[in-house]
């Protein structure tokens, strides 16, 4: 929840913060993308989720979901349904959210975007829920088709992170606000752990979060509800 004032709920900000300083931070970021490790020995699938293809903002393709952002979900351990991939790369659902996607920025860090942009009636909002609504998608994998496509505004958001941070009102503008408090420290908290795990710019402050808090809560052995 965010209270008007802007401020994020304290159990919110709490478990993030706990979660992020943990000694393990760096460690985890390493692993998970594979660094200082001989060539292909990758842990994790989803280390290739925003590179794949060129990452799934790049300018040819940034407005529009393909073959490869679908792979690049996938990588994350969950599948858009074989009807709805097909409608997202050649029929209506492809076209409806392609116009929605041209209205969101791309390029943006979520730290210095305006929280109207991550509205529940923003385009953002709307494609989300638009995503959401289809048999078998679900807002996991909605959320997941979204950070593809806008790595650097839109957060990965599953049921583990939702498990270790807790469930706010809106995820999305809890995290923003998180980010811009305190002039920016949570988000310059993230780069600094970027680069110390010796990871790429490429990789944004939104996906270090989501890896740290992932990696911590699952070591943990939490049993998450599904």
């Amino acid at each position: 929840m965010v209270h008007p004032t802007g401020a994020v709920e304290e159990p919110f900000r709490q478990r993030l913060d706990a979660l992020l300083a943990s000694g393990r931070a760096v460690d985890d970021l390493r692993r998970y993308f594979g660094i200082g490790g001989q060539p292909g020995s990758e842990r994790f699938t989803g280390s290739r989720f925003e590179h794949l293809g060129g990452g799934g903002e790049a300018p040819p393709v940034a407005d529009r979901v393909t073959a490869e952002d679908l792979v690049a979900v996938q990588t994350l351990s969950v599948t858009v349904p074989g009807r709805i991939a097909l409608d997202l790369l050649e029929g209506d659902l492809g076209a409806r959210l392609s116009q929605l996607l041209q209205a969101i920025p791309g390029g943006i860090d979520m730290v210095d975007a305006d929280a109207s942009l991550l509205g529940k009636d923003s385009p953002a909002g709307l494609a989300w829920r638009l995503l959401k609504s289809e048999e078998g998608v679900g807002w996991v994998i909605a959320g997941k088709v979204l950070a593809r496509k806008r790595p650097r505004l839109l957060p990965v958001y599953d049921r583990v992170v939702r498990c270790a941070v807790g469930r706010p009102e809106s995820f999305w503008l809890s995290l923003h606000s998180a980010l811009r408090e305190d002039d920016g420290a949570l988000h310059r908290r993230l780069l600094g752990l970027r680069q110390a795990a010796g990871l790429p710019e490429s990789v944004s402050a939104l996906r270090v979060c989501d890896v740290v808090v992932w990696m911590g809560h699952r070591a943990a052995g939490h049993d998450c509800p599904r």
